[in-house]
């Protein structure tokens, strides 16, 4: 055998050696494929809007109230010098919050086309991965209020996140409409 002939040799037995040890390992049959958004809480319900819908999620900053708007529009806050609207989305719903609290309370900031806004929820969950095949066209439980902005459910340890669209909720006129008169 030559010298260059070894080495060749050498990793041919290595390769050889490898394919017969892995003929044992197990197969992966199929791999399940996942939805993700970000998980809040709403008057004690677990909803979950779609990843890209939300651009940042941050604490309660401080805030100016604004004079001649509707109950549901705290006020606007200074957010790296962008006026930020401030929604109280339990609020403008008319629904209980489970968070009495501001300092546990987040605010998931949307921007949509030339809409910038932010959603004060109750409380943030973090990213949510569910199986696909787990969604739910109807889930049960969601107040007549939020209805219309619910796409179907994700299930998962006996517990329904609602989907959320953030788009749908923008593009309604009560949303946009927050003048008092």
């Amino acid at each position: 055998m030559s010298a260059q002939a070894a080495p060749f040799a050498v990793l041919t037995d290595i390769a050889q050696r490898s394919r017969s040890m892995a003929a044992g390992l197990p197969e992966q049959h199929e791999a399940v494929e996942l939805w993700n958004g970000i998980g809040f809480v709403l008057a004690g319900e677990r909803y979950v809007a779609p990843m890209g819908e939300v651009t940042e999620i941050l604490h309660v900053p401080r805030f100016t109230h604004i004079p001649g708007v509707r109950p549901f529009m705290l006020g606007a806050a200074n957010v790296r010098g962008r006026l930020l609207p401030l929604i109280d989305l339990s609020s403008f719903f008319d629904i209980p919050r489970s968070s009495r609290s501001m300092r546990d309370r987040r605010v998931l900031v949307l921007e949509q086309g030339d809409v910038f806004s932010g959603l004060i929820v109750d409380g943030v969950a973090g990213m949510q991965y569910f199986a696909v095949d787990s969604f739910v066209a109807q889930p049960e439980g969601v107040p007549d209020s939020v209805q219309p902005f619910v796409k179907g459910g994700y299930e998962r340890n006996e517990e329904v996140w609602k989907v959320f669209s953030a788009v749908d909720l923008v593009d309604d006129e009560r949303f946009l409409d927050v003048a008092q008169w």
